[in-house]
């Protein structure tokens, strides 16, 4: 996944590695060096990605700092339980974004090129807080991803020639 332009933060009480240590605590779990680095990782900066992506980032095995690819997959579960991130099914694969300290948003998804572009609409969440109204509702969250393809690859496609357009 690549980089999207950011649409803030939200301002919150702890740092992503103080609300994760406060987690591990609260369930008796040690906070080790491999968490402590995923998490570094994972809030240096804003992109989706996806397990793959970030252990492509990390070190190979038999250089200081090395993870397993086990325990990443556990510690990005254990990022999701801690409220610390969210995960999502994209083409068959789990994506990941920031949850703790970014504003609630949807996604456009480019089904060509594959990139996540994040937005925000007012008009939306009053229309999900109306239908939420309609039905007794109570909203605690909501998750919206719309698919189609983006302009670039719209304009990509209008300009690449068919063999039957050369004739």
């Amino acid at each position: 996944m690549s980089d999207e332009q950011s649409l803030g933060t939200v301002e919150v009480a702890l740092s992503p590695l103080e609300r994760f240590e406060e987690y591990l605590q609260s369930r008796g779990m040690r906070n080790t060096d491999q968490r402590r680095m995923l998490v570094e990782q994972v809030f240096s900066h804003h992109e989706h990605f996806d397990a793959d992506t970030l252990i492509d980032k990390l070190p190979r095995k038999g250089q200081p700092g090395h993870v397993s690819r086990p325990t990443v997959y556990r510690t990005l579960n254990e990022f999701v339980d801690a409220g610390l991130l969210r995960k999502f099914e994209l083409d068959g694969r789990a994506v990941y974004e920031h949850d703790y300290g970014y504003p609630q948003h949807d996604h456009l998804y480019c089904k060509q090129c594959q990139r996540l572009i994040e937005f925000q609409s007012a008009e939306l969440i009053a229309l999900r807080d109306a239908v939420a109204r309609e039905n007794s509702f109570r909203v605690t969250s909501h998750r919206l991803i719309i698919t189609g393809i983006c302009e670039t690859c719209q304009r990509a496609r209008r300009r690449t020639k068919r063999r039957v357009d050369l004739v």
